[in-house]
């Protein structure tokens, strides 16, 4: 209902009159890409997790993501599915530490590839965004920064350049 109140102030619509889409994925076509408004020049994403959402608005292609921070064992075993440079940073944290690195990142990755359109159907591996919380995405056309949130939480966003909206994209 917040998604539908927002987008409906900005588009100046009645929230009940803000009618929902998909686009086709960009990886097989199929018609479960990312939600657009149809005709709609606005991008938006949202994410929830325990007890927070986070929404963004886009004048380009723009994915958010918060993650609650999971046990270890989760983090170390999830862990490998990410950029080799990603998971040997994570095996040299200190145990404590690797929960909340792995969550950040992830983080980062999930709002990246819901910006894509792709979601999780884009490999965690191929990507570059970096575990400590000053890391610099590796992801030309795009700027990923993370979002604060409530402690035990992680977030990002993602959000495509004005420029590279024009450019065709060949990285899938």
């Amino acid at each position: 209902m917040g998604l539908r109140l927002l987008l409906g102030a900005y588009l100046d619509t009645p929230p009940a009159d803000v009618l929902f889409q998909r686009q086709p994925c960009p990886s097989c076509g199929q018609p479960h890409g990312r939600p657009v408004v149809d005709g709609n020049p606005v991008h938006f994403s949202l994410s929830h997790s325990g007890g927070l959402c986070l929404l963004a608005f886009a004048r380009t292609p723009v994915g958010v993501d918060v993650e609650a921070v999971p046990a270890l064992e989760v983090a170390q075993e999830v862990g490998e599915a990410l950029h080799p440079r990603e998971a040997s940073e994570l095996k040299g944290l200190r145990a404590v530490d690797q929960p909340a690195a792995f969550t950040r990142v992830w983080a980062r990755k999930e709002a990246y590839l819901k910006g894509l359109g792709v979601g999780l159907g884009r490999s965690m591996s191929l990507d570059y965004l970096g575990t400590a919380p000053d890391a610099v995405a590796e992801v030309p056309g795009w700027t990923i920064g993370d979002v604060a949130v409530d402690d035990g939480y992680a977030a990002a966003v993602a959000v495509q350049a004005e420029e590279a909206v024009s450019e065709p994209r060949n990285r899938l």
